[in-house]
């Protein structure tokens, strides 16, 4: 993979999440959907119950995340409106040894330890260097992306056994291949110009060379143009919306993403940043 960090880059990213629920119990609803702190922003977040604004209370979250808590909801319609404008790039993340320890470990949905004697048999003889780039394109090969099909459950293991999934199948696979082979990976949720159908979108950072590099099998989205949310061992720390205490029912969500003055070429060889 050559580096071409300085190709150019969107020189805005508007983004936004629209979300509606009924909250059937009392709970407390944690949101996943601001754009990660190290970004210049202006953003707005207003949420409603039944019309009537709730408090939201901005939590610091790993690798420059936030969690916005909205604390024992009660019964009713909420609505969730987040609007973001991010001016440039973010610094690249960073890294330590405890990030490359705790990312070359088997996680929930990575389950790099199950899947160990398949992914050394397939990849063993590969250098790091080389992984980053056969294990994505090797995952786009033999996985569908199919709409729907997967369940909220499902980790890498069925992943793989059952060939098809969606962006987070496809991240939580990819990760399980190159930690099983000890490099060190981990799930981002980003927002993603250029993806369609829209939605939130996951991809994988992978340790290489002292950098964090990011991956995307489904080569849905430009990678230049993606706004991360959240970074986490898998899908466990990177959902957009967590309910604790009770019951919420999801019935609507839309979510935008648009690179300006346009969406950047992606040379899928090339190594890149998520900035």
């Amino acid at each position: 993979m050559t580096d071409i960090e300085g190709a150019a880059r969107p020189e805005r990213r508007v983004v936004s999440a629209h979300i509606e629920a009924t909250v059937v119990d009392q709970s407390t609803q944690a949101l996943a959907i601001g754009v990660a702190a190290g970004y210049a922003v202006d953003e707005q977040l207003v949420a409603t119950l039944d019309g009537v604004s709730l408090r939201v209370d901005d939590v610091a979250a790993d690798h420059d995340g936030r969690v916005h808590l909205l604390r024992d909801v009660t019964p009713g319609r909420l609505v969730i409106d987040y609007h973001a404008t991010v001016h440039g790039d973010a610094e690249p993340a960073s890294v330590d040894d405890t990030q490359w320890l705790r990312y070359l470990r088997p996680s929930r949905y990575c389950e790099s330890d199950r899947i160990g004697p398949f992914a050394r048999s397939e990849f063993g003889s590969l250098t790091p260097a080389v992984l980053v780039a056969a294990i994505p394109g090797w995952v786009a090969a033999r996985v569908f992306y199919v709409p729907g099909v997967s369940r909220p459950t499902d980790g890498a293991v069925a992943t793989l056994m059952a060939g098809e999934g969606v962006c987070r199948d496809f991240a939580h696979l990819t990760c399980a291949l190159l930690r099983a082979n000890d490099v060190a990976a981990r799930v981002v949720s980003v927002y993603a110009p250029g993806l369609s159908p829209m939605d939130f979108h996951a991809v994988t950072e992978a340790l290489v060379d002292g950098r964090w590099i990011v991956v995307d099998p489904t080569g849905l989205a430009p990678r230049q143009s993606l706004v991360r949310i959240a970074t986490g061992a898998d899908a466990a720390d990177t959902a957009f919306l967590t309910t604790i205490g009770g019951r919420l029912d999801l019935t609507g969500i839309e979510v935008t993403a648009i690179a300006e003055p346009g969406l950047p070429f992606d040379d899928v060889s090339s190594r890149q940043q998520l900035r």
